[in-house]
Formats: structure tokens, C-alpha cells, sequence
């Protein structure tokens, strides 16, 4: 019974695993257009000026 119990631990496992790459796959385009806008206001933050908030 404890082999048992083992061997359908490691399937589940396996299988969310399996489950979580599929998902990866899935959304990569989504994924990466997130990085990219994360990126450009990073970049945006980092090179600001300090007058911008006088703006008209």
C-alpha cells in the first residue's frame, strides 16, 4: 500500500508539472509582452527627469 500511495505521488507530481509547462507554452506571447512592458517602464522610472512633474 505505501508503494502504491509513492508511485501515485510521483504521477501527480509529474502531471502538475507537466501541467505547469503546458501553461507556460500556452501563454508565452502574453508572458512576454508583460516582461517587455515591465522593461520599458523600468527604463521609463530609471531615466526620468526630475522636472517632470512641473509639466504644464
Amino acid at each position: 500500500m505505501k508503494i502504491a500511495r509513492f508511485v501515485l505521488k510521483i504521477v501527480a507530481l509529474s502531471l502538475a508539472a507537466a501541467a505547469a509547462v503546458c501553461a507556460v507554452i500556452a501563454y508565452w506571447d502574453k508572458l512576454s509582452e508583460l516582461g517587455d512592458c515591465a522593461k520599458v517602464k523600468l527604463q521609463q522610472r530609471a531615466c526620468s527627469s526630475e522636472y517632470d512633474d512641473y509639466e504644464e
